[in-house]
């Protein structure tokens, strides 16, 4: 029988889309399946990054839309995530925007099969979106990272970062592994810069004696 309760991911995984600000904490992130799209350079400036997200939003509802039509299933369409990369991870902390690589992405409940997000993708041509043809699909795990709750303007990360990367993460011993990952909890285009609340992640591991 058909369940048409309505799946909302900040639920079933809470731990990972709520934390406090001004505390770090150890989570555990598990195997999701995510739409994904990469990218270079400033988010703020880049036509690109723009088309990525127009490119994500629009195939995860029309996803939404073909679960609700076909498998009787709704669910709600998660945050905005983003994995960052640079070569000098130091340029996250001193906001050097166009040294970042970028990985934005949508999780997915796991009935959304790389069947469907096809199907939504093929849906989505006729709007003519300059990202569609990079969107990817698949898993992603993270495993042990460090997250606290950033409350504010983006620019305003990089004292919180440095306390992560510097202080924290080695006085418990760990070290950083993967991308720095931001949850966006907010929607940046109805909020102002002053309530932005925005998930700070670093995968880490232990480090090893000696």
């Amino acid at each position: 029988m058909a369940n048409m309760d309505n799946l909302d991911l900040k639920r079933v995984h809470r731990e990972l889309y709520t934390a406090k600000r001004g505390q770090f904490t150890l989570v555990e992130v598990p195997e999701l399946v995510y739409l994904q799209v990469d990218g270079h350079g400033d988010p703020n400036s880049s036509a690109e990054y723009g088309a990525a997200l127009q490119a994500l939003y629009t195939v995860s509802y029309g996803a939404r839309r073909i679960c609700k039509t076909r498998l009787e299933r709704k669910h709600t369409v998660a945050p905005l995530e983003g994995l960052w990369t640079a070569a000098d991870m130091s340029s996250f902390v001193d906001r050097r925007k166009d040294d970042w690589d970028w990985t934005m992405m949508i999780a997915q409940p796991d009935y959304v099969t790389a069947e469907i997000i096809a199907e939504a993708i093929e849906d989505a041509r006729a709007k003519s979106l300059a990202a569609l043809d990079r969107l990817r699909f698949g898993s992603f795990e993270e495993g042990l990272s460090v997250q606290t709750l950033h409350v504010g303007p983006y620019d305003d990360e990089g004292p919180v970062l440095q306390r992560m990367h510097e202080e924290f993460i080695p006085e418990q011993g760990l070290e950083m592994t993967g991308s720095h990952h931001e949850v966006y909890l907010s929607d940046a285009r109805k909020t102002v810069p002053e309530k932005l609340r925005t998930i700070l992640r670093q995968p880490v591991r232990r480090r090893e004696n000696g």
